[in-house]
């Protein structure tokens, strides 16, 4: 099971890459959406 996940991750390093700087933007603009009715 471990060789299994090491090839996915092996094949699609790019694409991993892309997936987890698209979750982070996800949870900034989560946390911005969250916090802008606070300061007005």
């Amino acid at each position: 099971m471990l060789t299994q996940i090491k090839t996915a991750i092996s094949r699609s390093h790019a694409t991993l890459l892309q997936d987890a700087a698209g979750a982070v933007s996800l949870v900034v603009i989560l946390m911005v959406a969250l916090h802008v009715p606070g300061t007005f």
